[in-house]
């Protein structure tokens, strides 16, 4: 029997499903509130799959669960570390197992729930970065030469050794151009040969996962409200704090959608309005990204908006 094949007895014996639900989707979707139905129908907690939810601090602009839909169900993996700790996807595994083992340990299913792509096709195909160690020392020479030269050179490095990865990295992505360049020549291999070794062990859980589709329009208005309602909740004061900090331009945090749009404000630069739309067309550019990571995936149900309030994941895990 593999492991797989016990972990799910182990799951429906201790919970009495047969696999661990997956909410996922674009911002402003309605991730968490399906979610909350979902833990409350299936007597479950949260385990939110976010990669800005980890950090303290940082609640209104990555749109954590609030207090009150806290006290509604139970969430788990948010405000893990200060957001000037390094925290990569093999992190966050180490962190999602362990709580699934101690949430299982006491009856209760896992349900998780959130839009970080990266994490979900982790969790679903059971990618091991245990083989995948990079050399920090490496990355951080990087990030050095990009201070002093910008991303041009050390982008065509990646180009170089590695081609087909480019196709997937915009130059303007710097975090994943230096990542994925300290990570090639930390191992002598290229992303396509990382990611096959990866697969070998396998999903460790089973996993069902649930995607929430609308119309692009209609989901692009919601991000544009959410944002008015980020502002009304303090969202400014949230950017201003992070500025504060003086972070190593390095901090995955400095580059979250939320809080970089408002520093050219900060900085005298730009006019308060259109820190506001920068930030309202980055996250609908966001969305669109997500939306196209998720469809690229294999094995998700997708819940079209008008069915949301008759849905039941009982028939599904």
């Amino acid at each position: 029997m593999t492991d797989l094949e016990q972990n799910r007895e182990r799951l429906i014996e201790k919970a009495g499903f047969s696999s661990i639900p997956v909410i996922c989707g674009p911002t402003a979707s309605g991730k968490t509130g399906l979610s909350i139905r979902v833990a409350k129908e299936t007597s479950g907690q949260i385990c939110c799959c976010d990669s800005m939810q980890i950090y303290t601090h940082l609640s209104i602009g990555t749109a954590k669960p609030t207090e009150e839909e806290q006290a509604e169900v139970p969430h788990h993996l948010i405000d893990l570390v200060e957001p000037d700790v390094p925290f990569h996807v093999a992190s966050y595994l180490d962190a999602a197992y362990a709580k699934i083992e101690e949430l299982l340990s006491q009856g209760v299913l896992p349900v998780f729930c959130g839009g970080t792509g990266q994490y979900v096709s982790a969790l679903q195909k059971g990618i091991s970065f245990v083989a995948a160690p990079v050399d920090h020392d490496l990355e951080e020479k990087y990030w050095e030469e990009f201070r002093r030269n910008g991303i041009t050179q050390i982008y065509e490095k990646l180009k170089a050794i590695d081609p087909a990865a480019i196709e997937k990295i915009h130059p303007n992505n710097t975090k994943r151009v230096i990542h994925t360049l300290a990570l090639c020549e930390s191992l002598g291999k290229t992303t396509e040969e990382i990611h096959r070794s990866s697969l070998e062990t396998g999903p460790r859980f089973p996993f069902t996962l649930f995607c929430i589709s609308w119309p692009r329009e209609e989901l692009y208005q919601r991000v544009n409200l959410r944002v008015d309602q980020m502002m009304e909740d303090g969202l400014l004061d949230e950017a201003k704090w992070l500025y504060d900090q003086h972070y190593e331009t390095s901090v995955t945090a400095l580059q979250a959608i939320g809080y970089k749009e408002f520093f050219p404000y900060f900085e005298g630069k730009c006019e308060l309005s259109e820190s506001v739309e920068f930030l309202k067309q980055h996250t609908r550019n966001y969305a669109k990204r997500q939306l196209t990571w998720f469809r690229h995936m294999d094995d998700i149900h997708w819940i079209p908006f008008d069915m949301l309030k008759d849905f039941t994941v009982k028939s599904f895990i």
